[in-house]
């Protein structure tokens, strides 16, 4: 297991061959910061079959990101799956582009381009153009704000086809 997740890290942080893709003008880090509920994604391998996905952030006093995504595995009462990537802010890049550390020294391309003004709806991409997270405040987003996101990561060079949504149930309170 270790080696496969090894292998897929390394290969998120491959390099693009596609010309670098557009983030959002800034991002204020403190209002980004705490829990995203995954809507939809090209998933990775860790991700396939992910119920109740989750991805929450905490800003650190030294400017990194403690990142905790939580998922249950293929089902919606499967094992509770949980990963600690570091978030590491690009200088220069308002905020909105981060290098995602799963296993040191490996940092993968993490984009902001997409990012709702009152922070309720974000997308996270990559200059691959391989995996994409479309991910919300809430557990679920209006049919037509994800048809304007998918019809945006169609324009950004991504295969919508391979996009697909995250199941989501959650009992009131969460």
């Amino acid at each position: 297991m270790r080696k496969s997740l090894i292998a897929s890290l390394l290969l998120l942080a491959g390099c693009a061959s596609h010309p670098p893709m557009p983030t959002v003008e800034s991002v204020d880090l403190e209002r980004f910061m705490g829990d995203w509920y995954v809507i939809a994604n090209i998933p990775t391998f860790i991700e396939k079959g992910a119920h109740n996905a989750i991805e929450s952030y905490a800003l650190d006093p030294d400017g990194s990101i403690t990142t905790t995504f939580t998922f249950r595995a293929g089902a919606f009462d499967g094992e509770e799956k949980r990963y600690t990537p570091r978030g590491f802010v690009v200088p220069g890049s308002g905020n909105a582009v981060w290098g995602m550390q799963f296993v040191w020294p490996i940092k993968a391309d993490f984009r902001i381009v997409h990012l709702t003004p009152d922070y309720g709806q974000t997308v996270i991409g990559r200059n691959a153009r391989d995996y994409v997270w479309i991910m919300a405040r809430t557990p679920a987003i209006a049919d037509a704000d994800y048809a304007d996101i998918l019809a945006r990561l169609a324009t950004l060079g991504y295969d919508v086809g391979k996009i697909q949504k995250v199941p989501q149930r959650w009992e009131a309170g969460k």
